[in-house]
């Protein structure tokens, strides 16, 4: 995949965020940290394109038409899906978008329906076990266990991004989900997906500012393997992608145990503050865990993701 081709995609990607209109204000600021945050790190692909999209008003048709094999198509369609989709609702402008986007790609009907089709098997998983039922009053869990539980969830994300597969990127985001109602669960709040949703978004790891870092991550940091027969980047981006993962997932985990310890006092703002110390704490212990990722990659079954989300681990 070219650079020309790589900035195409991750326009459609902007796109894509934006497909349903709304909430503009709240999605355009996420992009934007994300941006500025990939920007820090060292990759000015995704603070580029952003700029192309909204600001020079580069269009989807102007992108696509950089993208010019097969293989690259597929996968900026792939990309979009992921991002479009990302907090699981399918509106009707994001349908349109994807029709069009599909018929400006070429990228055939039927695999793009049952790309679509897994995608929302993963993205609509409930994030609650039917059968289970939240206590009837706060509860003090098991610390260990509960420890035990969010450094699981954190190393399987770990290792779902290190495979090459689009549809393992997409399972990290209802994997976090399932994560935080458990841990809510634990301390005896039985929560919804719009609830989970919320929380996400206060610390600032709103799905789809996740969704499009973790896109850009896959494009600018090689961590999606070969296209077209070459490869696009190094194992050690790789594993980079692949901490940024596993440090999400347990800062997400971390700050969720403290909030529902807390019986949900603490503010918008604590919690923030809370999230960033511990995501960066996270960020230090990835290299620690890096065997146990990479063994963990090693036996996912990525036909069986579906069923994986459910169970949560």
């Amino acid at each position: 995949m070219t650079e020309r081709e790589s900035s195409a995609v991750l326009a459609i990607v902007i796109h894509a965020a934006f497909a349903d209109g709304a909430p503009a204000d709240a999605e355009r600021e996420q992009i934007r940290r994300v941006a500025d945050g990939m920007a820090g790190g060292g990759v000015p692909g995704l603070p580029s394109a952003y700029q192309a999209v909204l600001v020079e008003k580069r269009t989807v048709e102007d992108a696509a038409a950089a993208i010019t094999t097969p293989e690259s198509r597929r996968f900026a369609y792939e990309m979009a899906v992921a991002v479009a989709e990302s907090d699981g609702l399918r509106t009707e402008a994001e349908r349109a978008f994807l029709d069009r986007l599909r018929e400006l790609l070429g990228v055939e009907a039927a695999p793009a329906a049952e790309l679509e089709r897994q995608t929302q098997a993963l993205l609509t998983t409930p994030v609650a076990a039917p059968p289970v039922a939240a206590p009837a009053s706060p509860q003090t869990p098991d610390p260990a266990a509960l420890d035990a539980r969010i450094l699981n969830a954190a190393i399987l994300n770990g290792a779902l991004e290190l495979l090459p597969e689009s549809l393992a990127t997409m399972a990290i985001i209802p994997l976090q989900m399932k994560l935080v109602y458990d841990v809510g669960l634990a301390h005896g709040y039985a929560l919804d997906r719009g609830h989970v949703t919320e929380l996400l978004a206060t610390v600032g790891a709103g799905v789809t500012g996740q969704a499009v870092e973790q896109v850009g991550r896959k494009i600018l940091g090689g961590v999606l393997g070969a296209i077209g027969g070459r490869m696009f980047g190094g194992l050690g981006r790789q594993a980079v992608s692949s901490g940024v993962a596993f440090a999400t997932t347990y800062a997400l985990g971390q700050v969720a145990r403290q909030y529902y310890a807390s019986g949900r006092r603490i503010d918008a703002a604590q919690l923030k503050a809370v999230f960033q110390r511990l995501l960066e704490e996270a960020r230090g212990m990835a290299g620690q865990y890096s065997g146990q990722i990479a063994e963990k990659a090693r036996t996912i079954d990525v036909s069986s993701l579906a069923s994986l989300v459910k169970r949560g681990q």
